[in-house]
């Protein structure tokens, strides 16, 4: 009888692993519990210690349709662990001169450039990998049943490429940057992007089952993405292939990690020096007092007392973890093949077995959305806000007048030329910021085609000026959020 390569490698994880096979027993039922009370199609999980993958297994179905079991080979999409992948890109291309991690980043670009909004001063690489550039929030996903596709970088940028902070100023986590950074390592390196992951990063990490989308050839070894209720989703990509294309099997990641743990894998090329790792996970930017982002990874001084270094990942059909702690040189990967904060959960159990004082902080870990609405009264602005402010929303389309009345009862309401009037909810108004949300439309082909109808406001008083982003939101699972640079001025 012959044998598919998916059980072939399934067979081989499970004889290499038996003899871990009472050490994770009790995880492997918590994992069935979670999949069973979330309906989680597929669980891969690999964990390594000391340089040696300890324990790697898939559980449930990477298709359902196919009825093809989840290995720990199974290719998931990696979401927003896409990012470590393209800074290690990167920072190849420092290493070898090319690319100064502290010089401009307009410097490697072509006709489109970031545009500083507030101030004079331009974001640096570092910046733009550490989330301080200044780009704010901006996710777009195309679907293969839709007819809309991405544009280039260069229209990108043109469109979304505006720093609405000063670079430094404060960390806000952007797609859109690594989506520039894919860019910069393309025209830099006279590669396309997944040609330079895969022969600059993949091949010599001996990483086989990992690539910028499915590459050809491994579509069979690809889970599916499903919704909440098991539908499988259509196939969609982004204008941000370096914050969240990136494709790759548990035991694959695990290898990712125990490289950026300097475990000196035999088969692995040293394609990074160790301070080149080491200046990764140096934090440059300070989100709080226990989080802060170097090159790309997040570094969490948990309340446990481990340091860890991170990078997670969320999108329809997807949610994925990476946690690596150096001191104890241990790693694991979680992925699944649905949207669903159970991953989190698994990788807490998995990790108590090999560090005992490991304790779950999932509400320190999962920062999910706020309620859509205040759950308090609201309290009046400060004077300074009180009254009627108007500016624009500057879109890739022309000008859209924007009015905010800031009113003596706290309420604040909002207005598009043209459109009905608003109530801002989720209502935050504190020192010299204003956030909220409010109901409105832009008219532009990419907000028209995802129905993006929630307008949220991220701005700061400057001088005698509001401003900041107006990002527009679909809530929908094709979700979207594009920002447009804003101003107002006080009537």
């Amino acid at each position: 009888m012959k044998l598919s390569t998916s059980l072939l490698l399934g067979l081989a994880a499970f004889v290499s692993h038996a003899d871990a096979a009472d050490r994770f027993d009790a995880a492997r039922e918590y994992i069935r519990g979670q999949m069973q009370e979330a309906n989680l199609p597929a669980v891969s999980v690999a964990i390594s210690q000391r340089g040696k993958i300890v324990w790697e297994e898939g559980f449930g179905w990477a298709d359902l349709e196919r009825k093809i079991a989840a290995t720990p080979h199974t290719m998931y999409s990696l979401a927003s662990i896409s990012k470590p992948i393209t800074a290690t890109a990167l920072m190849t291309l420092v290493e070898a001169g090319k690319i100064d991690l502290d010089a401009p980043i307009n410097d490697y670009l072509g006709s489109a450039k970031l545009v500083a909004r507030v101030g004079t001063q331009a974001a640096t690489v570092r910046q733009v990998a550490n989330h301080s550039s200044g780009l704010p929030l901006h996710y777009q996903f195309f679907y293969a049943d839709e007819p809309e596709r991405r544009v280039s970088m260069d229209e990108t940028i043109l469109r979304y490429g505006n720093l609405i902070t000063a670079p430094g100023e404060k960390v806000e986590y952007s797609n859109l940057g690594y989506g520039v950074l894919d860019y910069v390592i393309s025209r830099v390196s006279g590669k396309s992007f997944g040609a330079y992951l895969t022969e600059d990063v993949f091949l010599p990490l001996g990483l086989t089952r990992m690539s910028l989308g499915i590459g050809p050839g491994l579509e069979p070894y690809a889970a599916v993405r499903y919704d909440e209720n098991g539908k499988a989703l259509p196939f969609y990509e982004s204008d941000h292939r370096g914050a969240s294309a990136v494709y790759g099997s548990a035991h694959d990641l695990i290898r990712f990690a125990m490289f950026h743990l300097q475990d000196g894998l035999p088969d692995q090329k040293r394609i990074l020096s160790k301070n080149a790792i080491a200046e990764m996970q140096r934090v440059t930017a300070v989100e709080d007092e226990r989080e802060g982002y170097g090159v790309s990874w997040s570094v969490v001084n948990r309340a446990d007392g481990y340091r860890v270094v991170e990078h997670g990942g969320s999108m329809p059909g997807v949610n994925v973890v990476l946690l690596l702690i150096p001191a104890e040189d241990v790693a694991i990967a979680v992925l699944t093949n649905q949207r669903s904060s159970r991953h989190r959960l698994i990788a807490d159990q998995v990790l108590k077995v090999v560090l005992p004082k490991w304790r779950p902080a999932q509400a320190e870990q999962q920062r999910g959305p706020e309620p859509a609405t205040r759950s308090a009264p609201a309290v009046a602005p400060a004077q300074k806000f009180a009254g009627t402010w108007k500016g624009l929303v500057h879109t890739y389309r022309g000008d859209v007048p924007l009015t905010l009345e800031f009113q003596p009862d706290g309420d604040v309401h909002a207005q598009l030329q043209g459109q009905r009037e608003s109530l801002v909810t989720r209502l935050r108004v504190q020192n010299d910021e204003v956030s909220g949300e409010f109901f409105g439309k832009l008219d532009t082909e990419d907000t028209r085609h995802r129905g993006s109808n929630v307008m949220s406001l991220s701005l700061k008083l400057r001088g005698s000026v509001l401003s900041g982003g107006v990002t527009a939101r679909s809530d929908d699972w094709r979700s979207s959020a594009l920002t447009h640079w804003t101003e107002v001025l006080k009537q």
